[in-house]
């Protein structure tokens, strides 16, 4: 059998999906994921991927390209499977990935779906609103013949060994910058967090991508060490891998955590319910202001002046956080 399982989101929603994922290549000869650009990174960590097509579709991310026929005709072309598992998050519709995989000949479809499918759907499953994404995407596999095969839990490759950017001791990690604003905590928060952190005695090493240097630099300041726009994916989820704590919004970087097993300081936005997106897993405590009047609109830039449901955060709740965790997981 030859499957593919779609998620066309972000990096995060790719991990989210890691362990449906694993799922069905279990079952299968061959295993294609199907993702756009920003998740690319992710589907190349995850156990039982055998292939990774990468396509930006139009109808979803936070910046959709347009329509284009010649597009969609090119990816149908590359489309090579016999069954496949249409992943959504829980406001998305499957529905106009599965008209291209019908397109392209993909013979049985199943997905979450509240809309009449008409015959784009073989499984049409209803998901139940209040499970984790990750857990709501094994539900489906399930529904789609594919059991799951282990602990359920998200998990990447064996990442490389990344001693040569930490260097030797035990070390916390603050990964300051988020996906959309409405879920970053502030610079300065951040930076007196990494000050609070080292005065405690920890050693502080501060994450973030290639376009995010000088929100790290400012944030690791003369008491965190800046590894700002030094790791790649797989980089990465070597360094959050030998972190004692990983302090961080919710965000891709989250769930690489939970993916290498690290405990997570979740500075949560409540614009997505924590139920579905937490870090999933692993030792966790969450920060933030889940009942703020932010809390369910899905907002991109923060509804409310001072953004309060992260910023009434302080770093002494975060320092607190993390000497809870380690010392739980010591």
């Amino acid at each position: 059998m030859r499957a593919l399982v779609s998620r066309l989101d972000s990096f995060g929603d790719v991990l989210l999906a890691g362990p449906a994922v694993r799922a069905v290549a279990a079952r299968a000869g061959h295993l294609t994921l199907l993702c756009g650009t920003h998740g690319a990174p992710a589907a190349r960590l995850l156990p039982g991927v055998d292939e990774v097509l990468v396509w930006d579709a139009p109808w979803a991310g936070f910046r959709p390209p347009a329509v284009d026929r010649a597009d969609i005709d090119a990816l149908a072309d590359r489309i090579d499977a016999d069954t496949g598992i249409v992943l959504t998050s829980f406001h998305q519709s499957p529905l106009p990935t599965a008209l291209v995989l019908r397109l392209a000949g993909v013979r049985r479809l199943a997905a979450d779906s509240v809309d009449y499918p008409g015959t784009l759907l073989d499984v049409r499953h209803q998901r139940d609103p209040h499970l984790h994404e990750a857990e709501a995407a094994l539900e489906l596999a399930e529904a789609a013949g594919f059991p799951r095969v282990d602990d359920g839990r998200l998990a990447v490759r064996p990442p490389p060994d990344t001693a040569a950017l930490t260097g030797s001791g035990p070390y916390v990690v603050l990964h300051p910058g988020a996906s959309v604003p409405a879920r970053a905590w502030s610079p300065e928060r951040a930076a007196e967090a990494v000050r609070e952190l080292a005065a405690a005695g920890h050693r502080v090493l501060v994450t973030g991508g290639p376009g995010e240097r000088d929100l790290t630099a400012y944030v690791a300041g003369g008491h965190g060490t800046d590894l700002g726009g030094r790791t790649g994916a797989p980089e990465l989820a070597g360094v959050l891998a030998g972190a004692r704590a990983v302090v961080t919004g919710n965000t891709g970087p989250a769930h690489l955590a939970a993916a290498v097993g690290t405990p997570v300081v979740s500075l949560f936005a409540p614009v997505v319910p924590a139920e579905r997106w937490g870090p999933y897993g692993v030792p966790c405590v969450l920060l933030g202001d889940q009942d703020a009047p932010c809390a369910g609109s899905r907002a991109r830039e923060c509804p409310v002046p001072g953004h309060p449901c992260l910023n009434t955060v302080t770093a002494t709740d975060v320092a607190a956080a993390v000497e809870k965790l380690v010392g739980e997981t010591s």
